[in-house]
This record gives structure tokens, sequence and C-alpha cells, in this order.
């Protein structure tokens, strides 16, 4: 999905490569910087950003009277105010001047997501910043834990899930999501699949037989390391809301019923040799 657009104005030259590279790993892209008002109002005309980072302190006006003036070309502009100060008083003439938001310097990275995604919070800009904030990482760690695994290569697929049951022939190992933000992790697979993986796992010869307990058990152990692989990506990024995995819970059978709850959800699809290996990845945020 297209990434959100980002004009960041600050007059330090730290504070722009930091922005800059706290957004890097998002669905936000900084397409322009400015170290001054002017030329803040000039990139504004040229990139029409969708949401602006804002600097209180500027070396020809004021972050209010640069906001006040990008507010003339465009009514609707989305404006976040980071500055060392956030007073009463700078945070009421904000407002008036059209600010929609106020952080305070030092910004952590979540924080400024997290206004972000407020900000940009249509239904397309809210999935799209979970799509490539929080889904792509299980992307990464499902393909890659595969082949740490078990050695087998993937062809990985990611789209918006909004089934409201998912329906499962074989195993399924469902993992929580807490901390933030909130949400629940499937991985599951057919029966023949599910015994080809174990087989390979456990490094037995494909002729001996695996009782069903050895196959999930192999299957449930595989998908924790996967989810946490996934879960230390997100950390990675976002350091001071940590994501934390509950113990995982199995369920084997066929026909199984799996009721989706109201969450943003995404499927992920690894093609492998042995068969299709599919993650369901669900967020509280974006609802």
């Amino acid at each position: 999905m297209e990434k959100v657009k980002v004009m960041v104005v600050d007059d330090s030259k730290v504070s722009r490569a930091m922005l800059e590279r706290n957004l890097a790993k998002t669905n936000f892209e900084v397409v322009a910087m400015a170290k001054d008002a002017a030329e803040a109002v000039a990139k504004y005309e040229e990139f029409r950003p969708g949401v602006v980072t804002m600097d209180m302190n500027l070396p020809d006006a004021d972050g209010i009277e640069c906001s006040q003036r990008i507010h003339a070309i465009d009514p609707e502009a989305k404006i976040v105010m980071i500055s060392a100060m956030k007073d009463a008083s700078l945070v009421s003439k904000g407002r008036e001047a059209g600010i929609s938001a106020f952080l305070q310097k030092p910004v952590s990275t979540n924080d400024l997501i997290d206004t972000l995604m407020i900000l940009c919070q249509n239904k397309a800009g809210k999935i799209a910043a979970l799509r490539e904030s929080y889904a792509k990482p299980f992307v990464r760690a499902l393909q890659q834990g595969l082949f740490s695994l078990v050695g087998v290569h993937s062809e990985v697929e990611l789209e918006l899930d909004d089934r409201r049951f998912l329906d499962v022939s074989g195993v399924a190992v469902i993992i929580g999501l807490t901390g933030f933000p909130v949400g629940r992790a499937i991985v599951y697979m057919e029966t023949e699949t599910m015994k080809q993986f174990a087989h390979i796992m456990l490094d037995i010869d494909e002729g001996e037989e695996l009782d069903e307990d050895e196959m999930s058990d192999s299957v449930e152990e595989s998908a924790n390391i996967i989810v946490g692989r996934g879960v230390s990506n997100i950390n990675d990024v976002f350091k001071d809301k940590e994501m934390r995995i509950t113990p995982p819970g199995t369920i084997c059978g066929t026909n199984i019923r799996i009721a989706s709850p109201k969450l943003t959800t995404f499927r992920i699809v690894a093609k492998t040799r042995i068969g299709d290996i599919k993650m369901n990845i669900g967020f509280a945020e974006g609802e």
C-alpha cells in the first residue's frame, strides 16, 4: 500500500535525521525536510504531504506562525508540533493556529507513530500503517523461521483478512499478543503438511511413524519461535512499548472453526514444497 507522506520541519539537522530514521521502517515516509518557515511553506506547496511535524523554534518564524502559513495554503493540513516546550499557553495558541497534536522532545518512536496514525485515522490509512509497521515483521519472521527451523524456502503472500471465522483442518497454534498493540497470532497448516514439517524438524525418516502429539508439539514450538521472532522485529522499532507473547495453545482436528474477534487481521501464506504454512495476525488497533 502507498505510504503516508511526511514533511519534517526543524532547524536542527540532528532532529530532522532522528525523525527520518524513526519513520524509516514504518508506513510513514519522509518526502521533504525544511529548516525554516519559508522553506517549509515552499516545500508544502511542492510535496503536499499527508502530515507535517513542526518544531516550535525556527530561525525566521516560530512554529505557530509557520503552521498558520501552511494552513493558509491548505486548511485541511495535519500538523504535529514537536517541541522542547509543551505548556498550556503554547498548546492553546497552537490549537488556534490549527495544530492537531503536540509532542514533547525527546519524542519516542511509539508516541510519534501513535500520533501520526491517529491523525491519519481513515480506515485505509490505519490499515496501511498496521500492515507496514506490524504485519510485515511477521512476514519476515515466518519466512526466516521456516528456513532456519526446517530448511524450506517459501514465497510469502500478505493480505487483509476480513473473515469473522477461521476454518482449519489439521493443526492451529494460537498465541496472544500483549503490550502494544494487543492482538492474536494463529499459525496453522493441514495434516499432511504438519506430518512432513514434524519429520523434518525432528530429523526423523519419513517412513517412521509419529503420533499426533509429537507432530503438534513440533508445530507448536516452531510457531512460538516464529511469532516470538516477529514480536522481536517489532520491538526493535518500537522500543518503549514492548509487545509480548502469551503461552501457545494448540488445536488439532478437522473442520475446526476459530472465531475472529474485532481485530484488524492479516493473512500470511508461505508457499513451500511441503505445503502452505499460514499465519493469521490480528491487532486491536485499527478498528
